[in-house]
């Protein structure tokens, strides 16, 4: 069983639309902020990664379904696990709540490439931190 992650990110003014609802790609920068927090409390960084390992982590693809609409002022929580490695990808599954109620849930596959955008290989140091947690 895999170890989920999770992220709180309050709703501000800023993230909504006229009607106080938030708006429909702002969902995916808070999966983003969810993701590299991940990497954070693995004692790495996405610098980290690219000056010492030549590696980006990118998205390939992301399928999202948007169930409830969040609002102003709410608090939500991310919660992320790792559903699948391979060698040069992995997947992640999604979920934002509001309390108990899932608002969103995104299935998101990531690619690791290097700084000309080549698929490579998931570094070792990533690959080993990705395994105390499945």
């Amino acid at each position: 069983m895999t170890k989920d992650f999770i992220h709180k990110v309050k709703i501000y003014y800023e993230d909504t639309d006229a009607a106080g609802v938030v708006y429909y790609a702002n969902y995916l920068k808070f999966l983003e902020r969810a993701r590299s927090e991940i990497i954070y409390s693995l004692g790495l960084n996405n610098k980290k990664l690219l000056t010492d390992h030549n590696t980006l982590i990118i998205v390939k693809s992301c399928n999202i379904k948007y169930k409830k609409p969040a609002k102003f002022e709410d608090v939500l929580t991310i919660n992320s696990r790792l559903k699948l490695i391979s060698k040069v990808s992995f997947t992640m599954i999604q979920i934002i709540k509001r309390d108990s109620e899932i608002i969103s849930d995104a299935e998101v596959v990531l690619v690791t490439v290097n700084n000309l955008g080549k698929p490579v290989r998931i570094p070792e140091v990533l690959l080993k931190s990705f395994k105390k947690i499945i």
